[in-house]
């Protein structure tokens, strides 16, 4: 994509997922003043008496550094929430030299204070939820009635103390409509990524609230048409199947233009697993999944594959986190494909895609079964169907 995008957020080297993790995201509390229709966490007004303490907080740090310094992002709740957040936050960058990013609420605990000390304390880019281009659609994703004007309110104190900026949008049947609005509104606020949550069914969020398998597919290719032109980097999260349609649509550009088949290219990025960070796929230097180059503590010590996906695999105040990520079944199962089921077990994409595994337990009750909201049928796939249609008959 873009060359200042790159040279702000250089790109992390490729790792072995199956030792160490690209993203560590821990929340650091539940509670927050906010009640979004879709939290996963279920977010409460006050802090919970049995989140990690600050020395533990620092145990912790010192365990995700310990990890190939992945990147680290405090997530809520409302990490503004924490009293002892910013000498958390200095201790990771100073003491430990980790690459931190934030995700606030916006609520009054946003001042141009905090920001500052945030940007002193050397945070590498701080993210807000943006739901819509408008107060009435955003403010009714968020319940809560003025949300959407601290957020701008918010935005405007980044810029003016020039921080980066991520938004995050979740995707869901309430907002689908106004996509293309808020993409316009980012290109206006000088964002350098936009992070775009498909939403997953867990905590407050429904399946009802979801859009379908073919609106899926719909804004996963206008969201890398986007890409080719947009001035941000464009990320998806709970959309790994993004990684196919990215693929295919390099793949048909590449026909177009020569006129032959890429047969070759194509096969070489499916066999290495690898896609290129500046092509609309974010950073990461192989595709991301629910415990598969991700881990999440909750604010308790809970160690998960992912925020979304429920599946407790350990706590950190009885085991070390490393541990946790690279013996539990749960996550080492999640990190093979082989063990996948239905169409995504035989796709020819699975190692670089996956679907998202934390949808799948949502939807199905089964972590390892296909992704439901994606609409491509692997070649094996239609196959195996055939097949089985023959043997009925």
């Amino acid at each position: 994509m873009h060359s200042a995008h790159t040279e702000r957020f250089p790109a992390f080297k490729p790792r072995d997922y199956d030792q160490n993790p690209f993203i560590v995201i821990w929340e650091v509390t539940r509670a927050c003043e906010l009640k979004c229709l879709h939290c996963r966490a279920e977010a409460q007004k006050k802090p919970d008496l049995r989140q990690l303490t600050t020395a533990e907080g620092k145990q912790l740090i010192d365990q995700i550094a310990d990890m190939d310094s992945p990147l680290l992002v405090f997530s809520g709740g409302d990490p503004l929430m924490r009293e002892d957040l910013f000498e958390l936050a200095h201790y990771a960058i100073h003491e430990k030299g980790l690459r931190l990013s934030m995700t606030p609420s916006a609520t009054p605990l946003v001042t141009k204070e905090a920001i500052r000390k945030a940007k002193e304390v050397g945070l590498s880019r701080w993210s807000f939820s943006l739901d819509g281009s408008t107060a009435e659609v955003h403010d009714a994703f968020r319940g809560t009635s003025g949300s959407y004007d601290l957020t701008m309110r918010a935005i405007d104190y980044l810029r003016e103390l020039d921080l980066p900026l991520q938004i995050n949008t979740t995707v869901s049947r309430y907002n689908v409509h106004d996509l293309q609005n808020i993409a316009e509104l980012l290109k206006k606020l000088d964002v350098v990524l936009w992070s775009v949550f498909f939403l997953v069914p867990t905590g407050r969020g429904r399946k009802e609230d979801m859009i379908s398998p073919v609106e899926h597919e719909k804004v996963l290719n206008w969201l890398y048409e986007l890409s080719l032109e947009a001035p941000f980097d464009i990320k998806t999260t709970a959309a790994q199947h993004y990684r196919r349609v990215v693929i295919q649509s390099k793949r048909r550009a590449a026909k177009e233009k020569t006129n032959t088949d890429s047969q070759p290219a194509y096969e070489e990025v499916l066999n290495k697993g690898k896609i290129n960070p500046r092509d609309g796929l974010g950073r990461a230097p192989q595709g991301v999944n629910d415990g598969n180059g991700f881990v999440f503590i909750s604010h308790i010590g809970d160690v998960y594959p992912s925020g979304l996906l429920p599946v407790r695999c350990g706590n950190v105040r009885e085991q070390p986190l490393a541990e946790i990520y690279r013996e539990s079944p749960v996550m080492k199962a999640l990190r093979n494909p082989d063990q996948y089921k239905g169409k995504c077990g035989v796709c020819e994409f699975n190692k670089i895609c996956g679907g998202s595994r934390s949808r799948a337990y949502a939807v199905t009750g089964d972590y390892l079964e296909s992704e439901p909201y994606c609409v491509y049928i692997p070649p094996k796939w239609r196959a195996l169907q055939k097949a089985r249609k023959s043997g009925d008959k």
